[in-house]
């Protein structure tokens, strides 16, 4: 693969822009630090696949973790080419693949164009939407200590969530080496592809520690950790009840609903070491909704 885009727009950070807003009960103006957004095409062979709402920063990653999670390509190896396109109001995200990824590619035919992090967004049957999975193999094992930990040293780098307040991020925890890497986007499903993308280009397997998010669980982003090889997903907020049933069919254990020490085990417990928090499974649903 080509070495990494010295754009901006490829790299990290990016620099929210400043908004003059007024602050109603003090009737103030005062200067904002807001997200940013814009439309990001991923095109491969000079054909676009999708086209998303994202945050635009380390594009390259996202590139490279678009193609694997979705299955375009099964290795990052695959990409013999990359280039970081600017645009008028976009970019594209410019991807050579071997031609048999490009007729597979074709023949499945998804084109996307949706709102900010919308995951299935163009996929054009139910069962393209509801991909056939690997079952996981179970060989990663953490301790209840670190569930905690990853969530912590995840909201400590999410520098654009501190500057605007209003950024989902990815990482990838692992126990006795901390989070080894981190990403960022307004949309939750990019910043974990951002994630994976960073991960392959540098030689990291997701195998090694936990994916870990700041957003609630859909089942695209059950379908994300399982296609990128990761045996445990933690996450901040809810599962949905389809995120759930497809981790247990596929072994993925989903930790979610973590405050602190406090946090639930959805599917399979067994690699959580010494936990005393309530398994979902035996313990009923919990009530919250977060």
């Amino acid at each position: 693969m080509t070495s990494r885009p010295a754009s901006r727009a490829a790299s990290r950070p990016s620099n929210p822009p400043n908004r003059r807003v007024r602050e109603v009960r003090r009737m103030v103006d005062h200067l904002r630090k807001l997200p940013e957004e814009s439309p990001v095409a991923l095109t491969f062979n000079g054909v676009t696949e999708a086209v998303m709402m994202a945050t635009p920063c380390d594009l390259a990653d996202f590139g490279i973790g678009f193609a694997l999670s979705e299955g375009i390509i099964r290795s990052a190896r695959e990409v013999s080419s990359l280039e970081v396109v600017c645009l008028d109001g976009g970019h594209d995200v410019q991807m050579s693949i071997p031609t048999e990824r490009q007729q597979a590619l074709t023949a499945r035919r998804r084109k996307a164009m949706g709102p900010v992090g919308c995951g299935l967004c163009g996929i054009e049957s139910i069962e393209a939407a509801l991909r056939d999975l690997p079952e996981l193999a179970a060989g990663l094992r953490i301790d209840s200590a670190d569930i905690a930990a990853a969530v912590d040293a995840l909201g400590r780098n999410q520098p654009l969530r501190a500057e605007t307040g209003a950024m989902h991020g990815a990482g990838l925890f692992v126990p006795g080496k901390g989070l080894l890497r981190a990403r960022e986007d307004v949309g939750r499903h990019n910043a974990l592809d951002k994630l994976i993308g960073a991960c392959a280009r540098d030689g990291i397997g997701p195998a090694s520690g936990a994916l870990v998010i700041s957003s609630r669980v859909s089942v695209d982003l059950i379908q994300k950790a399982v296609a990128a090889g990761s045996e445990i997903l933690i996450a901040v907020s809810t599962p949905t009840e389809l995120a759930v049933s497809t981790a247990e069919r596929t072994g993925l254990t989903l930790v979610a609903l973590v405050r602190g020490e406090d946090y639930r085990i959805f599917s399979r417990p067994e690699r959580i070491s010494h936990h005393d928090a309530i398994d979902e499974k035996t313990a009923g649903r919990n009530a919250d909704v977060a």
